[in-house]
């Protein structure tokens, strides 16, 4: 697939009436500063009719003026605070074409050709890229990329849908809360977990990764669909011996399996730990509860470990209660004593984010990342919905996403970037439960 990039440029926000000063800023949380600084990337694919560039165009400027965080710039105030400075300087806008249809270029799997499709992740001032991609059957690929400081997933999905409807002629039905001050520490502070080693480590734990280009280019993002009916009856399986009428969720069930199967294919020694970070948005979790449309970054993450001869040589339903116990702890208190801890703490200890985005390899630990409940096949420029939302190419080993097919069943897609030598034993095991309880008893 070569894209041809046509054009690139830089779109403002359009406002109606008189446009506000450009010399604010919005401080950012202590849930920013805690997340990847990085930007991400996720692809779209629209099948004909699509509204012309223009309309998107035009829409995403209106959009804008309502998330005007994605029109600024990441920088300091005079205090020396790190905060989004709403300078409107505006969002990179590329348009593209390829010589094929669609179809030929379909299914778009996890792999570099995908990164022809939005924009450099590397060095970018702009807190917002869109690429519009046209193919000659008249289909549509849109690669959005957000910088992950300003928003997490699903403040960033909300921003699409608006961007949509602005498009189709709506209002943005719902409206972002902007405020990042509310989350303040208690008068009396309470560390009533450990966040050190979870959200924070010392500095001088901070890893000097060495090159390791050869191992980069030994790992592969591999797609797995996994079927309602498969999905049942994982969950029928993790939940047999939870001992309560409520069942583990589908999510919960699923990363219980796949921790195993990696693990499994991984071939790790009995007695190492290893661990799975899932982000828990904490949204539903505070109180007061936070709007679902609070604009940034409003995520801690659970952290299920286990000794990979337990985790092996137990069943799913081991795997399932760890993940459920760890996920169910990251509450109201535990989102309150981070509060306290990332106010009174980090500075005092000198302490730095845990989330590292130079790190590659993450085994023999895990990350997952969970869409499943996102909005983002609802972004309708006014043509229907997308034909395939995907996440871009990242190559880091462990590291998951989980997404709802778009084939509207229930199913789930799961991208998982592992290393060639282990996918032959994960493909032979990932899908049948059968197959893995008899290579646990053989490993036994």
């Amino acid at each position: 697939m070569k894209v041809r990039k046509e054009s690139s440029r830089i779109l403002k926000p359009i406002y109606e009436g008189t446009p506000p000063p450009t010399n604010g800023y919005i401080p950012l949380s202590v849930f920013d500063k805690v997340t990847y600084d990085t930007h991400i990337a996720v692809i779209y694919a629209y099948r004909p009719p699509t509204p012309p560039n223009t309309t998107l165009e035009l829409g995403l400027q209106k959009a804008l003026s309502v998330y005007r965080e994605w029109a600024g710039r990441l920088g300091k105030n005079d205090k020396g605070d790190s905060v989004i400075l709403l300078n409107d300087e505006g969002v990179r806008f590329v348009e593209a074409s390829v010589d094929s249809t669609l179809a030929e270029s379909m299914p778009f799997k996890p792999s570099s050709t995908l990164l022809a499709l939005h924009p450099s992740l590397k060095g970018v001032a702009e807190l917002v890229q869109v690429q519009l991609t046209k193919f000659t059957c008249g289909s549509l690929a849109v690669g959005f990329t957000g910088h992950h400081l300003v928003a997490d997933g699903h403040a960033t999905s909300n921003f699409l849908v608006a961007w949509g409807q602005v498009c189709r002629g709506l209002e943005i039905s719902s409206l972002p809360l902007h405020d990042r001050t509310i989350f303040s520490p208690r008068d009396l502070p309470s560390f009533e977990f450990e966040h050190e080693g979870v959200e924070f480590m010392s500095k001088k734990l901070k890893k000097d990764y060495p090159l390791v280009d050869n191992l980069v280019d030994d790992i592969v993002v591999h797609k797995v669909h996994f079927t309602l009916e498969f999905l049942a009856k994982l969950k029928a399986k993790a939940s047999s011996m939870n001992g309560t009428d409520k069942p583990y969720s589908t999510f919960e069930s699923l990363v219980a399996h796949l921790w195993r199967a990696i693990t499994k294919a991984r071939s790790l020694n009995n007695f190492e730990t290893t661990n799975v970070r899932i982000s828990v948005n904490g949204r539903t979790r505070l109180n007061p509860r936070v709007p679902n449309e609070y604009f940034g970054n409003l995520v801690l993450w659970a952290l299920p470990s286990a000794k990979v001869k337990d985790l092996l040589r137990e069943p799913l339903p081991y795997a399932a209660k760890l993940i459920h116990d760890a996920v169910a702890e990251v509450n109201n208190n535990y989102f309150k004593s981070f509060i306290d801890f990332a106010n009174y703490k980090v500075e005092e200890e000198d302490l730095i984010p845990t989330a590292d985005v130079d790190e590659s390899i993450l085994c023999p630990n895990l990350e997952v990342h969970s869409w499943l409940r996102f909005p983002f096949y609802d972004l309708d420029f006014g043509g229907g919905c997308p034909y395939i939302f995907m996440p871009s190419y990242f190559p880091t080993e462990g590291l998951m996403f989980l997404l709802p097919s778009f084939i509207g069943d229930g199913s789930i897609d799961a991208f998982i970037p592992l290393f060639q030598d282990n996918l032959a034993s994960f493909k032979q095991i990932c899908y049948s439960q059968d197959n893995l309880e008899s290579l646990m008893l053989s490993y036994l």
